[in-house]
């Protein structure tokens, strides 16, 4: 599956044309459910499998998904909780 041109804009402080959609797996998925659209979250579902989406949305802070995504990509994901940074422990 060729990697598609309408992510420019989602990943424009990066230069397209070295992005390697196995290498750079966490930067697209994270951009694609902060800034995309339907079709560039069906495309990563499609290219990594829900599974592997799941796995990289589950394992990164929440705080580096916009908050008003996070009950979508609960929903069309399968994601119960999400990995919420501890607080400071004084």
């Amino acid at each position: 599956m060729k990697f598609p041109d309408d992510f420019k804009n989602l990943l424009w402080s990066h230069d397209i044309s070295r992005i390697d959609p196995d290498r750079d797996k966490t930067l697209i998925i994270v951009n694609a459910i902060n800034y995309g659209d339907l079709e560039h979250w069906k495309w990563i579902r499609d290219y990594y499998g829900k599974d592997e989406v799941r796995k990289v949305l589950t394992s990164i802070p929440a705080g580096q998904m916009r908050d008003r995504v996070r009950p979508l990509v609960a929903i069309i994901f399968q994601i119960d909780e999400f990995n919420h940074a501890p607080r400071s422990v004084n």
